[in-house]
């Protein structure tokens, strides 16, 4: 799959994390995505306990839906996922993840180069503390400061990332707030995906009308697998009109 296609317009991801997707329970979870159709698995977590490899052999003899790594550390770097998000986190102000990590994945990657998509990956606070916080050992821009969102996400931009990626976190109580996605929109071409907290298909309707690209699902569609269903059936709607 050519990166430049990625993320296509109005498209949806399911994200599976390594320690949660296994055995029984992931060709389960793989079988409600054949019938609800997103455009793309992405695989990752913040923590490691279990090897990605495994679990994208897994997707790739289960499914035909094309693989996104999004790395949570260096021990989820992998070359068998179709593409690869090469994570930035602009919001922080942590070195190991503005380029630390970069350079010491670099060379593993180096090989790899075609199926990389920088990405600038922007954690807004909607609620909780989320792990990956946590483990950034970073704050999440405040949700009432849409200012500093913005500016970040055109520095991103300017920088020559590819993509920005407005997250709420893992066990986020809300989503990002569209009037935060439209923002975004309002001051950036390149494409926005946006993640963490949706929990329902309203939710997904008013983010995609704020502008966003691709919208990112993971621990809600476990809770509730129609989620993902509803999601799909949004996206073509928005594809169509």
């Amino acid at each position: 799959m050519k990166t430049e296609k990625f993320p296509s317009k109005k498209s949806i991801a399911l994200l599976l994390d390594p320690d949660k997707a296994k055995g029984d329970s992931l060709p389960d979870i793989l079988k409600i995505a054949v019938k609800c159709n997103p455009d793309y698995i992405l695989a990752g977590g913040s923590l490691t306990f279990s090897g990605i490899d495994n679990m994208i052999d897994a997707v790739k003899r289960l499914c035909s839906i094309p693989v996104v790594l999004f790395p949570g550390n260096l021990l989820q770097l992998t070359h068998k996922a179709d593409i690869i998000m090469l994570l930035s986190l602009i919001s922080g102000r942590n070195p190991e993840l503005l380029i630390g990590n970069h350079v010491i994945a670099a060379p593993f990657l180096k090989n790899d180069r075609e199926k990389i998509v920088p990405v600038g990956y922007i954690l807004v606070s909607c609620g909780a503390k989320t792990s990956v916080e946590y483990v950034s050992q970073t704050e999440a821009i405040p949700s009432n400061k849409p200012d500093i969102v913005v500016a970040t996400a055109l520095a991103g931009e300017m920088l020559g990332l590819k993509m920005i990626y407005l997250e709420a976190g893992s066990g986020a109580t809300k989503p990002v707030p569209s009037e935060i996605v439209k923002a975004v929109r309002e001051n950036i071409s390149i494409p926005i995906a946006v993640g963490g907290g949706i929990k329902k298909k309203k939710e997904i309707e008013d983010i995609y009308k704020a502008g966003a690209d691709l919208i990112i699902l993971g621990n809600s569609c476990e809770k509730d697998p129609g989620l993902l269903s509803d999601a799909c059936r949004i996206r073509d709607s928005f594809r169509n009109n």
